[in-house]
This record gives C-alpha cells, sequence and structure tokens, in this order.
C-alpha cells in the first residue's frame, strides 16, 4: 500500500493506493462516523484491481484541525474527492460508502454520475424526505454536539451502547477495543463539526434524485438491522438498477461482522 499526500483546498488528505491484481476494476472506500481508512482492512486486499482508501476530512489519527466548520458540508466533501480522483486520474469507478460514507458516495454519484460505475451503499440512507423529520434529527445532533465538546469520552462510550451496533457484541473483545480506541482518537472538536454541518439532519435530501441515478447501484445491509432493511427496501423501489442483498448474521457494519459474505457480494456483482 501507498500513501500520499493530497492536498485540496488547504486540507491534507491521507490517501492510501494499492493494487491487487492487474485487473481494470478501480475501488473508492468511504468510510463512516468516527472511523478512518482502517475500518476497511478486513475487505481491502480481497478486492480485485486497485483500491483507494483515505480518512475522510477532520477524521483519522493524524487528522489536522479544521478551522472552517462549513468545510465539512456534504457539497465541500463530494467537490474534494473529485479532486482526489482527478490527481490519480481516475474515472470509472466503483464507489463504496459505508453509512455516513453511503451518504456521501451517494451525493457524489448524483453530482458525477459519469465517473462512478458502480455503487455501493453499505448501511446506508437517502437522507430524511421531510422537514419536520430534518428539524428533528437537528435538534438530536445539536446535543450529541455539546455532548462531544463537553465529555467527549461519555459520548463515544453512549454511542457505542446505540441499539445500531447491538450486534458488534459478538466480535472479539480485541475487535471492540480497537473500534473503541479509534473513536476516542478522533479530534472532538473536528467530530462536533461532521456531525453539525454534515449530519443526516442538514443534508439534502437525496429521495427525489434515486430515479435519475444511471449506475448499477447495490444496496448492502445485515439482516439484524432492521432500520436499514426498510430503508434498503424503500430506495430499490426508486432505483432504475438497482439490487439488494442481505448480509446473514450481521448488524450495522456488515463488513467488520461478516466481511467474507461482503467481499462475496463485492466480487460477483457482474461487470
Amino acid at each position: 500500500m501507498h500513501e500520499k499526500i493530497v492536498t485540496v483546498a488547504g486540507y491534507a488528505y491521507r490517501i492510501f493506493h494499492q493494487i491487487n491484481d492487474e485487473g481494470p476494476t478501480k475501488w473508492v472506500l468511504l468510510h463512516g462516523f468516527m472511523g478512518t481508512h482502517h475500518d476497511f482492512d478486513t475487505i481491502v486486499n480481497q478486492l480485485p484491481g486497485e483500491v483507494l482508501t483515505f480518512d475522510l476530512l477532520g477524521f483519522g489519527l493524524q487528522a489536522s484541525f479544521v478551522s472552517d466548520p462549513t468545510r465539512f458540508e456534504m457539497a465541500a466533501q463530494i467537490s474534494d474527492i473529485k479532486v482526489i480522483l482527478q490527481t490519480y486520474q481516475w474515472t470509472h469507478i466503483n464507489l463504496l460508502g459505508y453509512s455516513m460514507g453511503g451518504r456521501l458516495a451517494l451525493g457524489f454519484a448524483i453530482s458525477y454520475n459519469e465517473l462512478v460505475d458502480r455503487l455501493f451503499l453499505e448501511s446506508s440512507s437517502a437522507g430524511l424526505q421531510l422537514a419536520l423529520e430534518r428539524e428533528k434529527r437537528r435538534v438530536a445532533d445539536d446535543k450529541k454536539v455539546t455532548q462531544i465538546l463537553t465529555n467527549f469520552n461519555e459520548f463515544v462510550l453512549d454511542w457505542e451502547k446505540l441499539p445500531l451496533f447491538a450486534t458488534q457484541k459478538v466480535l472479539t473483545a480485541t475487535q471492540r477495543q480497537a473500534i473503541r480506541a479509534q473513536r476516542l482518537a478522533q479530534q472532538p472538536q473536528n467530530v462536533a463539526n461532521a456531525l453539525k454541518y454534515m449530519g443526516t439532519g442538514v443534508q439534502t435530501n437525496f429521495w427525489p434524485h434515486l430515479t435519475h441515478l444511471k449506475m448499477s447501484t447495490v444496496l448492502l445491509v445485515g439482516e439484524l438491522d432492521q432500520k436499514f432493511n426498510r430503508i434498503a427496501d424503500d430506495m430499490i423501489t426508486l432505483l432504475p438498477d438497482g439490487q439488494k442483498h442481505v448480509i446473514k448474521n450481521a448488524g450495522h457494519n456488515t463488513h467488520v461482522e461478516q466481511p467474507h459474505q461482503v467481499i462475496e457480494v463485492l466480487k460477483n456483482v457482474p461487470y
């Protein structure tokens, strides 16, 4: 794996590029909230072709403090990804996003559909459809932002107790400790601004755009993640070229809980 610093609008992204085989497929992987490129360590070596992973804006163990919080807005991060792809002269990519990274991946695919051949959304949504839902979510997220800035350790412990992550209790103690350590190592101000400026409550409603997506879109969801199963069912009815894959015995984070199943789906989608 080769590491390279790509500076976009004053921010230094750590980009990791590796070639797994001589095939033409190019993968770009976007991690979730409080994650890093290491989130995909369970699958990155098994993907065909070439792979780019990187720490999203403000995240990662060596992340710089982002002084302008509006840099976290989705439109800005979408533009950053385009610059990163231009740096590598990549087009016709397979774009995979997990959770928050899935929302970002969907936004990128909507904005630059000509650059994405296949879109893989893992435990992701198209945002909230109703203005009232978005307002309620913003209020809830603002409370989380306050907790992040006043007691980050408490926030991280509360976050891992969310019902969304209940199935991760089956992971080994070493895995759970590594996930917690990664979260605790983040910069609280960056985490707070990511939630405030790119959370679901402030995200544009992408649902009306789903019918216009031209690329093949694969929705991956854990069998035990009831909420995102329902969301995926609703999304699949609108996607012109969509398919849903349920990962057995998995919750929200399918690529960590059941990496072998996820790899089988990613490798066997028709090309």
